[in-house]
């Protein structure tokens, strides 16, 4: 039975699952939607004899107009249109091509070496890589630089995202100077065999709807500001489509073309690889693994207490954390217990009201919640009678 307030999409059979099985703190916050912004996605999977997945979706509180800030987040559609975007234009260039970015404007920064990768240069695969380890900042704003803002963006609304937006690097730029790329340079064997220019975007943004949260925030000198803080011009991706497009890159198959970004089958071996590789599988880079533990990106099930991941269990996915908001869009698999499901969901944990103030309810709320939700859809997916799935596509070599 499903449930339709206005925009909103919610499943009673799932909100009962949850709440049949939830601790005192997962009642509390599924108790307050206004206050925690909580939104989940359950992508339950099921196969045919000739092991073709079919999805259906199951939704708690999920609410296009309901604005979160997806953080990193978005650099999942920047990795994926890096990849499109040497695909596309058949560039004299590859992935794997060392990349030197110039700094042509005062606020940009260039780049000539990379000391974390095995060829000690920069390129698309190895920024890629790290984003999906260890959700690297500087990473995203180097293909951010790549791709461009206005490519980026029209990449996006042409395959029907078209509620999502990307304005911004993670660094202090503000949003006129988000609109220039930096000139890049690539090399091979030491001989430059491409230039692409400097970019302007032009692009035009709707930002009729004002989005404030908070009552009050710190700017970026560390000021208190008593007022709101101004999301209306930010980085903007719901739910559903994060859920979409993972779905897409993980079982393109099963995506309208519209849909899918062009890919080689390179391009999803790589990856599937990085999704759900461990920091302590990488040699490059190479983590500290006190600080990059393996479960610091993975919030269904592990996140909470740096807890450890078995070795038979897998997750393909991309998370987000910022401004007090927790996002989490994964493909688990099982391969022990021959258990796969998809689980998307946001959570916002910001008690006294202040952004970026560094004082987020994460451990005390958000990463229980994860942990908690994920547990309880896994337990069901253990117990749930269905047809076994084959799940040797999804067995990599990580070391």
């Amino acid at each position: 039975m499903s449930v339709s307030y206005a925009q909103v999409k919610s499943d009673v059979w799932l909100e009962n699952l949850i709440r049949k099985e939830a601790s005192p703190l997962l009642q509390s916050v599924l108790n307050q939607p206004d206050t925690f912004r909580y939104q989940i996605i359950y992508t339950k999977i099921d196969r045919d004899k000739k092991n073709k997945p079919n999805f259906k979706n199951y939704y708690l509180h999920v609410d296009r107009a309901l604005y979160f800030y997806p953080a990193s987040m978005v650099k999942l559609p920047v990795a994926l249109a890096s990849l499109e975007m040497l695909n596309s234009q058949k560039l004299p260039v590859n992935k794997f091509s060392f990349m030197l970015i110039d700094s042509t404007r005062p606020w940009q920064t260039a780049v000539i070496n990379d000391k974390s990768s095995a060829t000690g240069l920069p390129s698309v695969d190895h920024y890629i890589k790290k984003i999906f380890l260890v959700s690297d900042n500087d990473a995203y704003n180097r293909l951010y630089q790549f791709v461009g803002q206005k490519q980026l963006n029209e990449m996006l609304w042409k395959r029907g995202y078209t509620q999502s937006r990307i304005t911004r690097r993670f660094d202090k730029s503000d949003f006129e100077q988000n609109r220039y790329t930096n000139q890049i340079r690539f090399f091979d064997s030491g001989r430059l065999i491409y230039t692409q220019p400097e970019a302007y975007s032009d692009l035009k943004f709707d930002f009729s709807r004002k989005i404030l949260m908070g009552n009050a925030h710190y700017d970026k000198d560390e000021n208190l500001v008593n007022k709101p803080y101004d999301f209306t011009m930010h980085n903007a991706m719901p739910l559903e489509d994060m859920q979409l497009m993972m779905q897409s890159v993980l079982f393109p198959k099963s995506a309208a073309t519209k849909r899918r970004f062009n890919l080689t089958k390179e391009d999803y071996r790589s990856l599937y690889q990085y999704m759900s590789e461990r920091p302590s599988e990488s040699h490059y880079p190479k983590y500290d693994t006190g600080e990059y533990f393996d479960s610091y990106t993975k919030f269904f099930f592990f996140r909470d207490g740096k807890r450890s991941i078995p070795e038979y269990i897998r997750s393909f996915n991309k998370t987000g954390w910022s401004h007090g908001f927790l996002t989490d869009v994964c493909y688990i698999v099982d391969f022990k217990n021959k258990v796969e499901f998809m689980l998307s969901g946001s959570i916002y944990t910001n008690s006294d009201g202040v952004l970026n103030d560094n004082k987020y309810e994460y451990n005390e709320i958000g990463y229980p919640f994860f942990r908690e939700v994920g547990e309880i859809i896994y337990n069901y997916e253990l117990n749930r009678k269905r047809r076994k799935p084959d799940l040797s596509e999804w067995v990599l070599r990580y070391h």
